[in-house]
């Protein structure tokens, strides 16, 4: 969204294919934009010919679309290889750096295996995520690149105004603010934050948890906040779109996940200028500044605590903006480098 809010649209248009419901979305913010939304179904063992038969249709039915950018990587070797037999350009894009766990995992990274060879062009959000998913001889290739996450740099910087607002409408005046933004899914580590959080409160009676996102296990994570003694410490926002007001609003930033590709959030809280607290799972490449810090996964949540309130010990917030400039991870700057792809990529296939 942060890329489809700066391309030059008279020249360019996103339009999105998804395969979940649009609640919590940004359909319509898409649709306001110019932007069109098709469903397919979710891809799994009972629906592959739907699947398959959704994609050939789709494509039959629009042949405007020249470029077809896959974000979403278990099925990029089926939707992807539909897309070149209908003639179009086709891209894979990594935004991770594992698939989990379990049977599952295993199916995914089978499946994902034929997307180096079937993708036309292959981009990551971090050269980790993309020899991840392509492996090390196809991130040397000429048609391999980094494209980072990218957001407004001047959107995120912090200010004490900000701040006291964010914090009087969330009635946080006088806290101690643990921050989080995630889908409430198993990589995020939910379980585990809490489990910190426990610790960190016994330490600070001022402490509360900001918990921002939705997902399969926000149930199950209020569930256990209320088994801690912590219901009315943890806070549950939903999705929200004040993102850079609730970032100041916090005094730390926690994100203990399983594992990450190049987590946004992580940018953006370093541009509010808020320490960060990170797993050792998540690439170095996340550090642009003094401001994050890695600690193992596998250290009690009592250490956890510890390394937070360390962290999180009185730092002023300073004006990021330049170092995320210099860094490469500006919206509007990366938003200008992948349009020029696309239009580099439609120049180079005509003339085969």
């Amino acid at each position: 969204m942060n890329l489809y809010r700066n391309i030059d649209r008279e020249k360019l248009q996103f339009d999105f294919v998804i395969c979940n419901e649009e609640k919590d979305s940004f359909a319509d913010e898409i649709r306001a934009l110019g932007g069109r939304i098709y469903k397919v179904p979710r891809f799994g063992p009972r629906t592959v010919f739907r699947f398959v038969k959704a994609w050939n249709a789709l494509l039959r039915e629009h042949g405007e679309y020249k470029i077809i950018h896959g974000h979403l990587r278990s099925s990029a070797s089926i939707y992807l290889r539909i897309a070149k037999k209908h003639g179009r350009i086709t891209v894979a894009h990594s935004h991770s750096t594992s698939s989990g766990k379990g049977f599952s995992a295993v199916v995914k990274n089978l499946l994902q295996l034929p997307i180096r060879r079937t993708a036309d062009y292959l981009i990551a959000c971090s050269n980790d995520a993309g020899i991840w998913l392509y492996g090390k001889k196809a991130v040397k290739k000429d048609n391999y690149f980094v494209l980072k996450n990218a957001l407004d740099a001047k959107a995120f910087v912090y200010g004490e105004e900000k701040r006291r607002s964010a914090r009087h409408a969330l009635g946080l005046e006088g806290r101690f603010v643990v921050g989080h933004i995630g889908t409430f899914i198993p990589v995020k580590n939910h379980a585990f934050i809490i489990d910190i959080f426990k610790q960190i409160s016994k330490r600070n009676n001022k402490a509360v948890l900001l918990l921002i996102g939705d997902g399969a296990l926000r149930e199950d994570t209020e569930t256990l906040a209320r088994t801690h003694g912590l219901k009315d410490r943890v806070l549950f926002t939903g999705v929200r779109r004040d993102i850079p007001e609730l970032l100041c609003a916090m005094d730390v930033f926690l994100l203990p996940s399983k594992w990450e590709g190049l987590p946004l959030t992580v940018v953006e809280a370093q541009a509010s200028g808020l320490p960060c607290v990170l797993s050792d799972t998540i690439s170095e490449e996340t550090k642009i500044s003094p401001l994050v810090s890695f600690f193992p996964l596998n250290e009690s949540a009592d250490a956890w605590a510890e390394k937070i309130l360390e962290a999180a010990g009185g730092l002023e917030r300073p004006d990021m903006r330049d170092a995320i400039r210099e860094a490469g991870y500006d919206s509007a700057d990366t938003a200008m480098r992948l349009q020029a792809f696309y239009f580099s990529a439609l120049d180079k296939h005509k003339k085969l």
